[in-house]
C-alpha cells in the first residue's frame, strides 16, 4: 500500500474521475447524445465542478485523519491530491468560458459583477491557484509558517464552493447539507481540544 502511494499509479487513480468525464464526453458525440441530459455543456461543467469539490474535501482529510486516526499513509501524498483539485477546477472554469461564455470576456465580466455565485467561485479558484503554485518544496521553505497559513485557506475555499453550489441550485439541497457538514466536521476535528478529547478516549 506504502508503495503503492508513492508509485505513479496513484497519479492514476486521482485522474480516475477524468477518465470518466472524457468517456461521458465520448457517449455524447458519438454514441448516445442525451448521455449527459438536455443541456450537456451545462451538465460538463456541474460534473467537472463536483469533482474539483470532492477532491478538494479529500485533500482537507488529510491532516485529520493523520491526527485522529493516526493514518500516515496520505499524508505524503498531499501535494499530488492539491494538485489535482486544481486541475480539476481549472477544468471546470475552461468548460465554462469554453461550453457557456464561448469565450466572450465581456460577458464573463458581467458574470463576475452581477452574479455572486460566480464572484464566490472564481474567488475559490483564486485560492486553489495560489495553493497549487505554492506546493512545493522552494515555496515550503521560502513562505515557512506562512505556507501553512495560506494553505488552511482551504477551508475558506471549500465554503466558498458550497456557496456557489448552493446559490446554482434550485432544489433537492440535500447534497450541499452533506457537503457543508462534511467541511466542517473535518474543520472541528483540527481543533486542538477534539485532539485532546480523542487522546483521552484511547487512554480509558
Amino acid at each position: 500500500m506504502r508503495y503503492f502511494l508513492a508509485s505513479k499509479g496513484f497519479w492514476l487513480v486521482l485522474g480516475a474521475p477524468l477518465y470518466y468525464v472524457l468517456y461521458q464526453i465520448g457517449q455524447v458525440l458519438w454514441v448516445r447524445p442525451g448521455a449527459l441530459g438536455p443541456d450537456p455543456a451545462q451538465a460538463l461543467v456541474t460534473l467537472l465542478g463536483e469533482i474539483a469539490l470532492w477532491m478538494l474535501i479529500l485533500v482537507l482529510s488529510v491532516t485529520p485523519l493523520r491526527k485522529v486516526f493516526q493514518f500516515l499513509r496520505l499524508h505524503g501524498q498531499r501535494r499530488a491530491m492539491g494538485i489535482a483539485c486544481f486541475g480539476y477546477a481549472l477544468l471546470h472554469w475552461l468548460a465554462y468560458a469554453a461550453l457557456l461564455l464561448e469565450w466572450q470576456w465581456a460577458t464573463l465580466g458581467d458574470d463576475l459583477l452581477k452574479r455572486p455565485y460566480i464572484s464566490v467561485g472564481f474567488l475559490a479558484g483564486l485560492i486553489l491557484l495560489a495553493m497549487a503554485a505554492t506546493s512545493n518544496d522552494w515555496s515550503t521553505r521560502r513562505l515557512s509558517r506562512r505556507w501553512r497559513q495560506l494553505h488552511r485557506w482551504g477551508y475558506l475555499a471549500a465554503a466558498l464552493v458550497i456557496l456557489h453550489v448552493f446559490w446554482i441550485a434550485r432544489s433537492n439541497f440535500l447534497e450541499i447539507v452533506i457537503y457543508a457538514l462534511i467541511v466542517a466536521g473535518l474543520l472541528v476535528v483540527r481543533w486542538p481540544w477534539f485532539i485532546q478529547k480523542i487522546k483521552m478516549i484511547k487512554d480509558v
